[in-house]
């Protein structure tokens, strides 16, 4: 880091926003095989937490890689990057007193790790959500399982890139066998209890 670059303080704290918002500011991390409902159960979620009055913003991987991350391929070294500014984006946020959900496919446990150590091993909850890559092509209504079956998409995770399932993740659901219903019910009874 540059050293001429220096942390500036100001007078409201995390705390203080913490306080006024009456529950703590976390980063729901979830991540799965893309079509697996990682963004349907962020959006969920997030709408039973915006209604228990907490103030949440969902982060959601296209449309990050729509703005701020226009300049990212999906190569190793682009997918890790997008991750780390990611990461520090969700700092802001919770420091800023958000409830902060991100749905990103997010294959390898390092990156994670790498998520985890920037917010704060207290602020982070890792959601897996689980399911069978039949089911994830079967609901894939932008063909991206077919077209990376064909050779067209390179890297793309289950199929040409691997996906390394979190070895203890603090909350895991199965969108093969529980309804959308069932596992928003699972996240939610264990999220507010971190939050309150």
């Amino acid at each position: 880091m540059n050293k001429n670059v220096i942390h500036q303080d100001y007078s409201i704290t995390q705390q203080d926003r913490t306080a006024r918002n009456q529950h703590q500011a976390k980063l729901l991390w979830f991540t799965g095989l893309s079509g697996s409902g990682k963004s349907t159960l962020a959006n969920e979620v997030e709408k039973q937490l915006f209604a228990q009055g907490m103030q949440t913003y969902v982060l959601d991987g296209d449309n990050i890689r729509r703005g701020i991350n226009t300049d990212l391929s999906f190569t190793p070294e682009d997918r890790k990057e997008n991750l780390r500014r990611i990461a520090e984006a969700s700092k802001l946020f919770i420091d800023a007193g958000v409830v902060t959900l991100a749905a990103f496919i997010s294959p390898m446990r390092e990156d994670r790790e790498m998520i985890k150590q920037i917010v704060g091993e207290e602020n982070f909850i890792e959601i897996y959500v689980d399911a069978k890559i039949e089911d994830c092509e079967h609901r894939d209504v932008k063909g991206l399982y077919q077209k990376a079956r064909q050779g067209e998409i390179k890297n793309f995770t289950g199929i040409s890139a691997p996906y390394e399932a979190p070895a203890n993740p603090e909350i895991k659901v199965n969108t093969s066998n529980q309804t959308i219903e069932e596992s928003l019910t699972i996240i939610i009874n264990k999220v507010t209890q971190k939050l309150s």
